[in-house]
């Protein structure tokens, strides 16, 4: 059996576009690709059958299709703890959760200190908060022209709004995926009257974007798009149609894509100068930056090595190797591309080399890069283990497999150590060394329910782990058989975790909130954490919605599967940010909830939660104010005493 494959493109390899007749090649090319793809799937549908006998249905071809893995593989973007800032004013306040010191990450709320910048509907909201007792809206900034405002940055005097621009696309999932990019930068000098200094338009759907230092980094990737034969190739800066050079577009002979992901860079020192615009065909479906690099990585279900080439299946040699065969040989499963280019000079951005990987990645987390070498956790099958590649992705070392049939919950990594937490029916996390960058080594295990979505470092010998609590329920049938296993989640879960023994890590305290219909935006997206050790403070947003959650670990009971559905007509309960206080002596400690709105029952008793909610609920403080922010809301609250001091209505 392959063990491990990696292969490295040199960046010679990368080519440019040279024409558009040679697009338009490449772009048919995908389609034929395509349909070959599928005939060949015809062919071997018997051969396939066959092999997954002969494994004893291993399980090897089946996609993991818990809700866990729905929820949890979706785009990664999660960040690293929140700091206290102090910024032009002398205020002590928050700043956005990010992953990387130094590289700042876009949401749906940001604060200088002064003013607080939030997004509401198609608006975006500009609070003066520097006196708390008379908070006010100093500005809202329309978007027209079909622009929803997706996420904010800050930079200095600069304010960046991006958007997504519905593309008249009739349902929710053709304007999802077939969206535009609009990058609006406002100079706001005076808040009371922001200035437009800039906007741009990528034909593509917005992914991710960066700042790092004056430079802004925005991500979209989408279909190229074929118009009379001809392959498009536009963008719209400040209101002019544009086409994006051929010399360009770049792309890999091996690679065959008919997607488009475009890096466009701007100096926000200078934001009137012309928007720098690379475009590569890859796809994406994570993204991790560092203050030197861009990484780009694309998943996926690896056909190529997994079945025999169509004529090696016909004649006499094909029909005897059927069953002569090992067909464990065969290395099937999930690949990793990562794509590496290099942003150290000046926000200049070039391509630096490509590697494939066994195993899939969770989000951003999944990485990290240390002294120019990335890090990397995967998992596949065959369980969880961490990579280690050169500047050149080139591999250095691995780590052995842990958890084996279990799945990736989360991973971070923190100095010279990653901690690795995975799901069946109870929730280990691994501790693993490297420090060794040649023989990374798993060091300690910790067992316990439930499993963490997220990890946030408390200290240095401690950690936070957020997620779900959960218990094992056994099935049996009515001759007391069992059938099934589940594992059914009973509660939201904050965990601290004593990892000072690296070889014996403890859990030191933990808080389960809520039942079983209880989520939170933090469980996918870690920028609505809240932290500050300092002032003992974590906060995070919470949900009660209109289902039940249950991860299947074992099961061949048909009933099962329906009992779980019998469940999901829960009512929508609140949305509210629970505050607590936290240090090792105490564990947690709830200080209180602030509600911002509740559903309203109709006639028929049901909540209306899709017309009545209080989405896209942030915390942040500013000195010793604690502020709650919705896009219908804002409220001020005493840190300490969680008084009430002030409310506004945005809408």
């Amino acid at each position: 059996m392959l063990f491990y494959y990696i292969h490295q493109t040199i960046c010679g390899e990368l080519r440019t576009i040279k024409s558009d007749k040679q697009l338009l090649k490449i772009y048919d090319g995908d389609e034929i690709s395509s349909a070959k793809r599928i005939f060949t799937d015809l062919v071997t549908m018997p051969f396939s059958a066959i092999v997954n006998g002969l494994r004893g249905y291993s399980g090897r071809y089946i996609m993991n299709s818990s809700l866990s893995d729905v929820v949890y593989e979706s785009k990664g973007v999660a960040l690293e703890s929140v700091n206290d800032a102090v910024g032009a004013t002398s205020k002590e306040y928050s700043t956005t959760n990010i992953q990387v010191e130094n590289v700042d990450e876009a949401d749906i709320t940001k604060t200088d200190g002064d003013y607080i910048y939030s997004i509401s509907d198609n608006n975006v909201i500009i609070t003066n908060s520097i006196n708390p007792e008379n908070i006010k809206i100093e500005a809202t900034i329309v978007q027209y022209d079909g622009c929803i405002p997706e996420e904010l940055i800050i930079y200095k005097d600069k304010l960046v709004v991006i958007n997504s621009k519905n593309n008249n696309s009739t349902s929710y999932y053709s304007s999802r995926y077939n969206s535009n990019t609009v990058v609006k930068i406002y100079n706001i000098e005076n808040k009371a009257k922001p200035v437009e200094l800039k906007n741009y338009e990528l034909y593509e759907p917005y992914y991710t974007s960066r700042c790092i230092d004056n430079e802004l980094y925005v991500i979209a990737s989408g279909n190229l798009k074929k118009e009379q034969d001809v392959v498009t190739r536009k963008y719209r800066e400040d209101n002019k149609e544009k086409d994006i050079p051929l010399n360009s577009i770049n792309y890999l002979k091996e690679v065959k894509t008919r997607t488009q992901s475009i890096i466009s860079v701007v100096d926000l020192d200078n934001p009137k100068s012309d928007v720098r615009i690379n475009s590569y065909l890859i796809d994406i479906s994570n993204a991790y930056v560092s203050e030197n690099s861009i990484y780009l990585l694309n998943t996926k279900y690896d056909y190529d090595e997994d079945m025999p080439k169509i004529r090696d299946l016909f004649g006499i040699k094909g029909i005897i190797g059927v069953f002569t065969n090992n067909y464990d040989d065969y290395s099937s499963g999930y690949k990793t591309e990562i794509y590496k280019f290099d942003i150290s000079k000046n926000g200049s951005l070039s391509y630096k080399a490509k590697t494939k990987i066994e195993g899939r990645t969770i989000n951003q987390y999944s990485l990290d890069e240390k002294d120019g070498h990335l890090r990397i956790a995967l998992y596949d099958d065959d369980g969880a283990r961490v990579a280690i590649l050169d500047n050149n992705l080139k591999q250095i070392g691995i780590s052995d497999y842990v958890a084996k049939g279990e799945t990736m919950y989360s991973s971070r990594f923190i100095g010279d150590k990653a901690y690795l937490v995975t799901f069946k029916n109870m929730d280990p996390l691994f501790v693993i060394d490297l420090s060794d960058e040649t023989k990374p080594k798993v060091l300690g295990e910790l067992k316990i329910p439930g499993y963490s979505t997220y990890l946030h470092p408390y200290d240095e010998n401690h950690l936070i782990g957020i997620g779900m609590e959960t218990e094992e329920v056994v099935n049996r049938n009515s001759s007391g058989k069992v059938v099934s296993t589940t594992t059914k989640i009973i509660g939201m879960k904050m965990a601290l975790f004593d990892v000072t023994d690296v070889n014996n890590p403890t859990q030191i305290s933990q808080t389960v909130i809520g039942d079983r219909r209880t989520t939170s935006a933090i469980l996918t997206n870690p920028k609505a954490l809240l932290f500050s050790k300092k002032k003992q403070l974590i906060a995070i947003p919470v949900n009660n919605y209109n289902e039940d959650f249950e991860v299947s670990s074992s099961s061949d009971s048909y009933t099962s599967m329906i009992d779980s559905y019998k469940k999901y007509n829960k009512n929508y309960v609140a949305e509210g940010y629970f505050v607590y206080n936290i240090n090792l002596e105490e564990g947690f400690k709830l200080k209180g909830i602030i509600t911002h709105e509740k559903s309203l029952k109709n006639k028929y008793n049901t909540s209306n939660y899709y017309y009545n909610n209080s989405k896209l609920l942030r915390g942040l403080y500013i000195d010793n104010n604690l502020y709650t922010v919705s896009e219908s809301a804002i409220k001020v609250n005493n840190l300490d005493t969680l008084e009430l001091i002030k409310e506004i209505k945005i809408k």
